[in-house]
């Protein structure tokens, strides 16, 4: 890994051509550029700070309900998350996770699986610090057959050593990992648990049975604030996880140098106080500019069924994702709309999720007034290689729904117990009250209020992913 005066050194030559040497730092920067630069930051360090608080809860706060454990330690859970779990936003309850986080400075790490039942769904998911999807083992991509696969960051340069399955590479040196081993019911939970128990984890060095190298020093983790990735600390933490990046990606040097005239991502401690006042107002009307175009841009493809597939994959994928389905130069609005929508989704070939924001006559989802239904024609339910859900979710919290019924989704593992209609469609019935009268079994129970819904297709067939088919709409009942 380069060296913090190799980094600072990169920066100095940005800032050096960005100012043409003439003079540099807030004083050298008007109200109007930084709060231009404000806005863009906003945009492109939302998923990342997310992602901050996600690895401060889950590795670092270790008095936290959420942690999971140091570094390089795999957490698994074999229950299904509840309104209890807050720490990531629209979680599913199809498939209890194993969440880590993994440090890959020192050395990589050595994932192994074992090998489980042809009909069972299974990934991890390796999520870099901009929140990329940068790669896949499971059912989808290298099968459910046992494996052993070397994870390394990008300066590592070793030769892949023998027993390897596969060498996977991350632009970052600390991701994070989204466990998800399918349960086909209560009483598979045990079995679940085996599998999980199986999955193992260990450094390179313990897999070849070599001396371990020397331990890279711990950064100094700023505790986490809730609620400061919605105003002017966002900055702070930004600038954070700017010296984890340790450099910047392609395209991004442009506006890691005007960040880095305002004390942002120069490897010191970014002080907001610090700062002129008129440049403190300035970062945070960008900032509110920029929360102001997510909200934007979420409302004007909200009616997008295949929005998610989209919206979730590799840097190179979301480049051209943002090219060709929204004009956009970078791929910054897809990852922070992402991330404030639903956190560590899924890339398309392995899940898309049409999400439910507004009613078929275009109107907010809300329990308090309205009652709703969702119809499958005969014939006509999710096409799928593994399997289907639809999830309930709080307007407000982003977080399931507590019900008398702890019924936070219907699946296609229900299918046995929901009601068919003489027809042979089925319709799903969405209220805050129980509906009586036979139909209790096809209830999603809702808030008294705003909610919305994701339906998650994991495996999702070609006619999911181009258009063929498409979701069914939710409709306020009579």
């Amino acid at each position: 890994m380069k060296d913090t005066t190799s980094r600072l050194s990169i920066i100095v030559v940005l800032i050096a051509i960005l100012c043409a040497c003439t003079g540099s730092g807030p004083d050298a920067v008007t109200p109007e550029e930084a709060e231009a630069t404000a806005r863009e930051a906003y945009v492109y360090g939302f998923p990342m700070v997310m992602n901050y608080k996600t690895l401060y809860n889950y590795v670092i706060d270790t008095s936290n309900p959420e942690y999971k454990g140091p570094f390089n330690h795999l957490a698994c859970d074999a229950r299904l998350f509840t309104p209890e779990d807050k720490a990531v936003v629209t979680p599913n309850a199809d498939t209890p996770y194993c969440m880590f986080w993994m440090d890959l400075r020192a050395e990589p790490m050595v994932l192994t699986v074992p090998e489980m039942e042809k009909e069972r769904f299974y990934h991890f998911q390796l999520i870099d610090l901009y929140t990329h999807n940068f790669a896949y083992v499971g059912s989808l991509t290298t099968g459910n057959g046992a494996g052993t696969f070397l994870v390394a960051g990008p300066d590592w340069d070793g030769e892949e050593p023998a027993g390897i399955s596969a060498v996977i590479r991350s632009e970052t040196n600390l991701i994070f990992n989204v466990t998800r081993t399918q349960l086909f019911g209560p009483d598979d939970l045990a079995r679940v648990e085996e599998i999980q128990n199986a999955y193992n984890l260990q450094p390179l060095s313990s897999f070849l049975g070599t001396e371990a190298p020397p331990a890279e020093p711990t950064p100094e983790f700023p505790e986490w604030a809730e609620g400061a990735q919605f105003d002017e600390r966002f900055f702070a933490y930004l600038d954070f996880m700017m010296t984890l990046l340790d450099k910047p990606g392609a395209g991004e040097e442009e506006l890691w140098g005007r960040l880095a005239e305002l004390g942002i991502g120069t490897g010191n401690s970014f002080d907001f106080a610090a700062l002129p006042s008129d440049i403190q107002e300035a970062l945070k009307a960008g900032r509110t500019e920029g929360f102001a175009e997510i909200e934007e841009f979420i409302a004007k493809y909200s009616s997008d069924p295949l929005a998610s597939g989209k919206l979730f994959g590799t840097r190179e994928f979301l480049v051209e994702s943002a090219r060709t389905n929204y004009h956009l130069e970078t791929a910054d609005m897809l990852r922070t709309v992402a991330a404030h929508m639903g956190l560590y989704g899924n890339s398309a070939a392995e899940a898309v999720y049409p999400t439910y924001l507004v009613d078929a006559e275009g109107q907010p989802l809300n329990a308090s007034t309205n009652r709703y239904t969702m119809t499958f024609a005969d014939g006509q339910l999710p096409p799928v290689k593994a399997f289907w859900s639809l999830t309930m979710y709080d307007g407000a919290t982003q977080l399931f729904i507590d019900n008398p019924i702890d019924r936070y989704l219907l699946n296609s593992s229900m299918m046995e117990d929901l009601r068919v209609s003489d027809n042979g469609s089925v319709m799903l019935l969405i209220q805050k009250d129980p509906p009586g009268q036979g139909w209790d079994s096809n209830w999603l129970p809702a808030p008294d209020g705003p909610f919305y819904l994701v339906m998650r297709l994991y495996g999702p067939e070609a006619a999911a992913l181009d258009g063929t088919w498409t979701p069914p709409p939710v409709e306020p009942a009579e």
